[in-house]
């Protein structure tokens, strides 16, 4: 009898253990690339914000994700990811075959392209097709360098300039040391309309169409739970309230 009681009590015990296992939230570590406004950034407050962030906690609140974010450089969120230091990535990360070899991509969140920026006094850039002999400045790693040196465009110019930050290309171009800045639409668009306004322009039309799309390690099983999240906010229409609240149009 006290035989079968032991062994009932440590079956009783190792249940207790599974089940906690089971039920104990995994912590997971998200990056994000905090100075890409208006997706992510630093407010006044202090406070991480942006588009990325409020749909992703959107995403978690809606897949019972724990999560941590970690802001970071976004030059360093690949690799962290092939190391497996972070967990998943929401930082505007345009999906690229060469990128799909290392990592992978969650369903696809945003649709993009890039767009010139010059200041509001330059008459000599309209459109790409000007850029031979200028000064661009753009941010390094990103689809617009690799745009540029597959349209065989980086040997017309004088000079490419890649800064870590776009926020530093603006004040490159404020400061009249580019002739343009080249990048993403949404951050530009941003810089125009609020800290930039009457200073800077943007031309048409809109290059490279591309998509956005939160990123995870190769063979991670969260990039699933990640695109049923996704799914599901567009369904319900979270993702709509959210699109509207930081770009004021309708998701298109």
């Amino acid at each position: 009898m006290r035989k079968t009681i032991s062994m009932i009590a440590v079956a009783t015990l190792m249940l207790t253990c599974l089940a906690n296992v089971s039920f104990a939230a995994e912590k997971y570590i998200v990056a994000t690339d905090t100075n890409f406004k208006p997706f992510s950034f630093k407010n006044s407050d202090g406070v991480y914000t942006g588009f990325d962030v409020e749909f992703w906690d959107a995403i978690a609140k809606e897949m019972k994700l724990d999560y941590k974010l970690q802001p970071m450089d976004f030059n360093g969120i690949i690799p962290g990811l092939q190391s497996g230091n972070i967990d998943a990535a929401v930082a505007g990360m345009s999906v690229k075959s060469k990128r799909e070899e290392v990592i992978d991509f969650a369903f696809p969140y945003y649709k993009a392209g890039l767009v010139i920026m010059v200041r509001a006094d330059n008459k000599d850039i309209m459109s790409i097709e000007d850029f031979a002999g200028k000064t661009i400045a753009t941010k390094q790693g990103t689809s617009t360098v690799d745009f540029l040196n597959k349209e065989g465009w980086t040997p017309k110019l004088k000079d490419l300039k890649k800064f870590p930050n776009i926020s530093d290309a603006f004040l490159e171009l404020q400061a009249g040391g580019c002739d343009a800045v080249f990048f993403d639409l949404p951050p530009l668009a941003d810089f125009a309309s609020n800290a930039g306004k009457g200073k800077v322009v943007l031309r048409d039309p809109l290059y490279m169409g591309h998509y956005y799309a939160i990123a995870t390690p190769a063979g991670s099983e969260l990039r699933d739970k990640i695109s049923i999240g996704i799914i599901r906010l567009m369904e319900n229409g979270e993702y709509d309230k959210i699109y509207r609240k930081w770009f004021g149009t309708d998701p298109k």
